[in-house]
Order: C-alpha cells, then sequence, then structure tokens
C-alpha cells in the first residue's frame, strides 16, 4: 500500500528519498564494447544470438521489411502516429535556433553557426515493450535540426523480425537507416562503428541499465541526451481533486518498472486518504499488475503538506521527471515551479497526454537531474561554432590589453602572436 507521510512530521530524508537502482554491470558492459570495437559485426551477431535469441545474416533492416511492417499495422494505429507526428513536430519546430553574426563596430566580425551533428543514433527498446512513441519523439527532432542522418537501433525478436509498429513509426518519422540490434552491443556499433553499422556523432534514446551503462561509458566518444533512471511522477493536487484520477495518474508511472516512482503531495490529508484506497481498487485491474504493486509499494508516497505553496517547495526539491499540477488555476503556479522536467496544467491533463500526443518531447531528465538539465529537443541535435573577424587597424585598438591579458597569465607568446601584427 501507498504511504502516507505528513511533512514535518517525519524526517526530510524519508520525504527526499529516491530509489538507486543497484546493478552493477560496468565490468559486463565495458567486455561488451571491448568486444565490438574488436570483432565489430562478427560480436553483434554473436550477441544478437545469445541475448535475443536470433540467428541472423543481415542486421539491416530492408526497405521491403519496413514496408511490409507498415502495411500489416491497422490504418486506425497509423492515422495515430501520423497525428502524433504532426503535433511534435510543430512544438520542436520552435525550438529552431538561427547563425547570428554582430558587425557593430568598424573592422570587427563576430558570429555564430549553428550546425546539425552529421549523423545521430537512436536507440529504441524493443521486446515486450514496444515504444513507437519514443522513435517520433526521437527522431523528429533530429530531422528538424537537419540532421543528414538518422540511425535507429533496435532489438529484434526470436523470428528476426522488428515490432512492426517500430517499423511504422520509423517510416513516418524519416529514420534513414534501421539495424536489428539491442543492448549494450547496440550502443558500441553506434559509438565506434562497424562493418555495417556506421558510426555516429551523438547517441539517444531510453533503454535497461545494460544500455545507460554502455552510453555512461562510451560518452566523450561520441555524446548522449542523458543516463536515465527510473520513470517518475510527481502530483501536486488541492483537496477538490478527483482520487480516481490521481490514483490512475500515479499507476500510469508505477507500470513502467518496479523502480519507478508514484508521488503524491497535497494539502489534503482526506484527498490523501481516498488516493490511497483508491490506487488498492485499481492495481488489480491493471495487466502489469505486479510491477505496479511494486512500485507503489516500494517507491510510492503520498506527502500532506501545509498548503500548496510549501507542496511547491517539496516539488522543486525533489526535481520530478513529470509533474502534474491538479488545480484549477495552475497558470497562478508555473512561475514557482523551478525544477520539473514536462509540467502538466490543470485537471485534465494527465501525464500520458505528453507520453503520446500533446507534441512537448518526453524524453525527460530523471533522479532529479531536471535541476540542470533539459528535456530532449533540437538543440541536442545540433553544435555551435563561433567566428571572429578582425582588421589590422581594428586589431591595432585592442592589442594592447590583448598583450596586458597575456602576460598577466604568462603567456608571452600569445601576447607577441598580437603585438608582432601591428609593429610589422
Amino acid at each position: 500500500m501507498i504511504k502516507i507521510l505528513k511533512y514535518g512530521e517525519v524526517e526530510n530524508k524519508d520525504i527526499f528519498s529516491r530509489v538507486v537502482p543497484t546493478v552493477n554491470v560496468e565490468d559486463i558492459v565495458a567486455d561488451i564494447i571491448k568486444n565490438v570495437r574488436e570483432n565489430g559485426d562478427k560480436a553483434l551477431f554473436e550477441y544478437c544470438e545469445k541475448f535475443d535469441g536470433a540467428k541472423l545474416t543481415s542486421l539491416l533492416v530492408t526497405s521491403e521489411e519496413i514496408d511490409e511492417a507498415f502495411a500489416s499495422v491497422e490504418p486506425e494505429f497509423i492515422k495515430v502516429l501520423e497525428k502524433a507526428a504532426i503535433n511534435i513536430r510543430k512544438f520542436h519546430e520552435k525550438q529552431v535556433r538561427n547563425s547570428f553574426i554582430i558587425n557593430d563596430e568598424n573592422g570587427i566580425l563576430m558570429g555564430q553557426k549553428v550546425i546539425p551533428v552529421d549523423r545521430a543514433g537512436l536507440y529504441v527498446p524493443g521486446g515486450t515493450a514496444a515504444y513507437p512513441s519514443t522513435v517520433l519523439m526521437d527522431s523528429i527532432p533530429a530531422k528538424i535540426a537537419g540532421c543528414p542522418e538518422v540511425v535507429m537501433v533496435t532489438p529484434p525478436g526470436r523470428d528476426g523480425k522488428v515490432n512492426p509498429v517500430i517499423l511504422a513509426a520509423a517510416k513516418i518519422a524519416g529514420v534513414d537507416k534501421i539495424f536489428k540490434l539491442g543492448g549494450a552491443q547496440a550502443v558500441a556499433a553506434l559509438a565506434y562503428g562497424t562493418e555495417s553499422v556506421p558510426k555516429v556523432d551523438k547517441i539517444v534514446g531510453p533503454g535497461n541499465a545494460f544500455v545507460a551503462e554502455a552510453k555512461k561509458q562510451v560518452f566523450g566518444q561520441v555524446s548522449i541526451d542523458m543516463i536515465a533512471g527510473p520513470s517518475e511522477i510527481l502530483i501536486v493536487a488541492d483537496g477538490l481533486s478527483n482520487p480516481k484520477h490521481i490514483a490512475a495518474d500515479l499507476l500510469s508511472q508505477a507500470e513502467h518498472d518496479k523502480l519507478a516512482s508514484a508521488v503524491l503531495v497535497t494539502d489534503s490529508m482526506d484527498l490523501a486518504i481516498a488516493v490511497q484506497k483508491e490506487v488498492e481498487v485499481q492495481i488489480p485491474l491493471l495487466e502489469r499488475a505486479e510491477i505496479a504493486r511494486a512500485s507503489i509499494d516500494n517507491n510510492g508516497k503520498i506527502i500532506v503538506a501545509e498548503n500548496l505553496a510549501v507542496a511547491i517547495d517539496i516539488s522543486n526539491e525533489i526535481a520530478p521527471e513529470h509533474l502534474e499540477l491538479c488545480v484549477d488555476n495552475p497558470f497562478e503556479y508555473l512561475d514557482a515551479i523551478r525544477h520539473a522536467g514536462s509540467i502538466f496544467m490543470g485537471r485534465n491533463c494527465p501525464e500520458a497526454l505528453g507520453d503520446y500526443m500533446a507534441g512537448p518531447n518526453h524524453t525527460l531528465p530523471t533522479s532529479g537531474t531536471a535541476k540542470f538539465s533539459s528535456p530532449l529537443s533540437v538543440d541536442d541535435f545540433v553544435k555551435k561554432t563561433q567566428y571572429t573577424y578582425f582588421t589590422k587597424d581594428a586589431l591595432s585598438s585592442i592589442c594592447r590589453d590583448v598583450e596586458l591579458f597575456a602576460k598577466k597569465e604568462g603567456l608571452t607568446a600569445h601576447a607577441k602572436s598580437a603585438v608582432s601584427r601591428i609593429e610589422e
């Protein structure tokens, strides 16, 4: 049963504690990465047979396989995918940054270029949990950024085929290449390249502990989006909230993972008790009831605060991945929210909207990292380079300042490189 804690009457560690996964896969992942670097496709085929049970002769998903998968998906769901893609594009197109140039002084010109990465890599989980939403959320921003090539990896089933809905979403999103690869070996292939898989510049997308560890180990060789932890939801709700809705929203994250975290912060003890009871009613009705039960019993909590202002303070300290403001006037509280991955406003905006259809990205910072990081966006797929131009007269006007600065740092060659040009 989800526990109820009264803020101020229990220790802060009970309020703010977080689940920390204890699985140590560092050495296993390091060995996998080393094997892929040294043996390329040979290692990938072996891992595919070992972990996925699929004996493949080619890692690349063919255009015929994509078309066949697309045709096999019910037309109604294709329309839903296309509608979601439109909403995601509409939101992310507003994130596009432009290059700029500054020419305010005679003889001095400065600027910044915004350049997409050459090749983006997208990891999409497979197996029992197929997430076509992740395909759309992670590849559409890359395409909007102007990436020339988006490469996707996703594990096959035992029959050697990729889940059709994953391929349908990839076709709608415009993914360029798809490979039948999962796990740490897929991340290694994207980071270093093999005979079949091209090396990418950035790897994005969620995965299990092995995928997360692999992304961590290849960071520096390539860029990554984030090291994602277990799913989280925090709901700030007043006493007028419907406990059935609140319970359903808490369970929407609890069903993801036994390590997922579902938290309600409210100013109403009556709501807290009602939600506690309603969670117990709803869990047995879920297909993933066992997972939700473990998450709620081990990681779930209801925190009763003095008022909503204190509830907001608690939320800011936790910095949740998903934050729901279940109140009539959510915009009154928006400015007070400093740390959250994505905010869902009002009584009619469940987090599930953001997972699928609304448009803002669902790849979000977890484990409190919303205090210093952001949702996946177009910015993740571009880099910026700057340039400077000075005429000789412009250099002369600032040369002695450069000389003094350089000498203060003990870098006389720096000073000479500027002075020599005006003393010629």
